[in-house]
C-alpha cells in the first residue's frame, strides 16, 4: 500500500507500514530467528567472500586467457554473478536487522526489501560459456541455487505467504493454551 508524502513541496509515494499484516510481520520475525536463516546467512556471506576473492585473483588471471568473445561472456556472467549475490546479501541483511532489533519486522515486509533483479539473475546465460573458467562456472551454479532458494523464501514469506485472515500456527496454539487455562 502506498500513500502520498510531501518533501520540500514534491509529492512522492511511500509504503505504509501500518498496512502490513501482524501475522506477516510475525512470520518475518520467526524466520529471522530460525536456524534456516542462520545457515542461509552463513552460506550467502561465505559465497560473497569466495566470489570476491575469485574475481580479484584467479578469475582475473583466467579472464585474460579468453578470446575476445569469451572475455565478453565472462564480463557478462561475472556481472550476473555479482548481481545475484548482492540481491541475496541485501535480503539477508534485512532479515538480520530484524533479528537484531535494528528493523521492525513490519518495515521488513515492505516491497522495497524484496529480492529483485529477477530478469538479470534468472536470465539466460550468454553464448561462449564453453570457454568460461571452471571457477566462474562453479560460482555461477552456487549463486544460482542460493538465489533460487532465497527467492523461494521471499515468495513464501511475502508474496504467497500469510494474509490477514491466515491463522499463525504458534499464535493459534497460544490462544488454545490460554483458553484451556482460563487466561
Amino acid at each position: 500500500m502506498f500513500a502520498p508524502a510531501w518533501h520540500r513541496g514534491v509529492e512522492f509515494m511511500v509504503e505504509v507500514v501500518a498496512d502490513i499484516s501482524p501475522v506477516q510481520a510475525e512470520v518475518v520475525r520467526d524466520f529471522a530467528r530460525s536456524e534456516l536463516f542462520d545457515r542461509t546467512f552463513q552460506e550467502g556471506m561465505e559465497l560473497v567472500e569466495e566470489t570476491a576473492s575469485y574475481l580479484d585473483g584467479e578469475g582475473r588471471r583466467d579472464s585474460k586467457l579468453l578470446s575476445r568473445a569469451g572475455a565478453l561472456a565472462y564480463a557478462g556472467e561475472s556481472m550476473r554473478l555479482t548481481t545475484r549475490l548482492m540481491q541475496v546479501a541485501s535480503w539477508l541483511l534485512v532479515q538480520r536487522a530484524v533479528r537484531e532489533g535494528d528493523m521492525d519486522p513490519r518495515e521488513a515486509c515492505l516491497s522495497r526489501y524484496r529480492i529483485g533483479a529477477q530478469s538479470i539473475c534468472q536470465g539466460e546465460a550468454k553464448e561462449n560459456l564453453d570457454e568460461m573458467p571452471v571457477g566462474l562456472m562453479s560460482l555461477l551454479d552456487q549463486s544460482e541455487r542460493l538465489y533460487e532458494r532465497v527467492l523461494y523464501l521471499d515468495r513464501k514469506m511475502f508474496v504467497e505467504g500469510p494474509v490477514e485472515d491466515a491463522v499463525h500456527p504458534v499464535l493459534s496454539q497460544h490462544e488454545r493454551l490460554a483458553a484451556a487455562f482460563g487466561r
